[in-house]
């Protein structure tokens, strides 16, 4: 193979180019939340019990989060289009296996498969990006595009879920997958480039497999909470097997020649800032799509075809204002677009605490969902910015892999840790007499609070972490990338 240096690709090619990665990363965004509406069906059909329905949507996300580094330090290694062109390959024939499963536990393998591709095609494919637009307004331009697809799609999955559902079957919700797969496979090598690091020379398989298996076991030791107790002997020993592999990651990592989480690239606060207030991001909207539709369907009584209408509101209003936080972030400026998006999360969560039983669309949905619209619109496409914030081209990948890290995580966590809150609320309403529909709404109400402190935490985070002068700084040449000639 020859190195050689590539001139910027024409204008044109660019944003095909940058129109085909959205295109896959809706895909991947749209399966974190498409299953939320449906999982009343897929319950039912597969036999999956009321705890362990969670883990259609966790085993994604873990396993998503837990190897995206690692799929990062393969597209920079091994050639970003190629393992572009891998992650979707695996994204599809898994997305085929999840609408063909038999059983619950088919389900959740078959969903930890999709994680898996979804780990290889989000890193490479923000690589890809941010190789292709230098630092700059070209830049900020097409990853406000690209967070304008996270946002759109975290929003539009749960309208396309009951859509899908009612319509035909929950298998669909995957079997839509196929065809975009097949689209992105045939249009990537015309349209991408392919582009490497030469100077990474391994993987880290040993570290991804310690963070993995360390966070799938906290989200499981949270799950075994909501059942078993806080201070209970299995919640500990899980919990505290958990914290000993990700110290093992931690040391291993620090001592690693080429680590998979480099941890010297969060020196710089604004990358931090990002991370952080990406990991409160996922946790708070993660559990509150999961919160909210079992809300509208065993309390208010909604079908999966309108729990899905329901959420037209947000997936609408999340449109609009990620195409004005993109411009907004090129004239006035990341920091004010995200403080702003963070505040509209936190009051949004909060608007929701008020849920009840005998509650209407327009007096107990409507106005937080078109909040939550702003938030999402205002957060999504900032984080997306700064976290590449003054990035080299060497670690795009290792930047784009930890900043959906951090998403993925957080809403697998919050996932878990609301899901054991509103249960726990639920059952102790039940104790004191109260009827099933309105322990369901103490349940989730408490969830919410909770919620909408950890909105408010990514609030701080985005106002003391995140520098102006870090951003304005990060302005590069054009990037020079090495080639791999065929």
């Amino acid at each position: 193979m020859q190195a050689i240096t590539s001139e910027v690709a024409p204008d044109r090619r660019r944003w095909l180019a940058l129109a085909l990665l959205c295109l896959v990363q809706f895909m991947v965004v749209l399966d974190i939340a498409i299953v939320n509406v449906a999982l009343p069906s897929i319950q039912v059909d597969l036999g999956f019990s009321q705890s362990d329905l969670q883990w259609v949507i966790s085993a994604y996300a873990l396993v998503f989060g837990g190897f995206l580094l690692l799929g990062g330090r393969a597209a920079d290694m091994l050639g970003r289009r190629r393992v572009f062109l891998v992650g979707i390959a695996v994204f599809a024939v898994a997305s085929l296996l999840a609408g063909l499963a038999w059983s619950d536990t088919s389900l959740v393998a078959a969903r930890a498969f999709q994680g898996l591709g979804a780990a290889i095609i989000t890193p490479a494919a923000l690589s890809i990006l941010s190789t292709t637009f230098a630092e700059g307004r070209d830049r900020n331009v097409a990853l406000g595009a690209w967070g304008a697809v996270g946002g759109f799609g975290a929003a539009a999955g749960v309208l396309l879920g009951g859509i899908l559902t009612d319509a035909l079957s929950w298998e669909w919700i995957f079997f839509v997958n196929v065809p975009v797969g097949v689209v992105g496979l045939v249009l990537a090598p015309v349209l991408l480039r392919e582009s490497r690091d030469a100077s990474v020379q391994r993987f880290d398989l040993p570290g991804a497999v310690l963070v993995t298996s360390g966070l799938s076991l906290l989200v499981y030791a949270i799950t075994q909470a909501g059942q078993e107790g806080w201070l209970a002997a299995p919640t500990i020993a899980v919990g505290t097997l958990a914290l000993a592999l990700l110290a093992a990651f931690v040391g291993w990592e620090l001592r690693h020649p080429e680590p998979l989480m480099r941890f010297g690239i969060l020196r710089t606060r604004t990358v931090s800032g990002a991370n952080v207030a990406g990991f409160i991001m996922g946790t708070a909207l993660f559990s509150m799509f999961l919160m909210l539709t079992l809300y509208m369907q065993q309390v208010l009584g909604y079908s999966a075809m309108k729990t899905g209408v329901a959420y037209l509101a947000v997936a609408g209003t999340a449109i609009v204002w990620s195409a004005v936080a993109a411009q907004l972030v090129t004239r006035i400026g990341v920091k004010p677009v995200l403080v702003t998006g963070m505040a509209a999360l936190t009051v949004g969560l909060l608007y929701f605490t008020q849920v009840s039983v005998g509650g209407s669309y327009l007096g107990d949905l409507l106005p937080g969902f078109l909040v939550i619209g702003v938030g999402i619109g205002f957060s999504f496409v900032p984080i997306s910015i700064a976290a590449l914030a003054g990035v080299q081209p060497a670690e795009a990948g290792l930047a784009s892999g930890l900043i959906n890290t951090s998403q993925q995580i957080g809403g697998a966590l919050g996932i878990a840790a609301l899901s054991t809150i509103a249960t726990s609320g639920t059952e102790d309403s039940l104790a004191e007499g109260a009827l099933l529909p309105q322990a369901l709404v103490d349940g989730f109400a408490s969830a919410f609070l909770v919620g909408a402190v950890f909105a408010a935490l990514g609030l701080v985070a985005a106002l003391t972490l995140v520098r102006r002068r870090e951003l304005e700084r990060a302005v590069l040449p054009e990037p020079e990338v090495a080639l791999e000639a065929a």
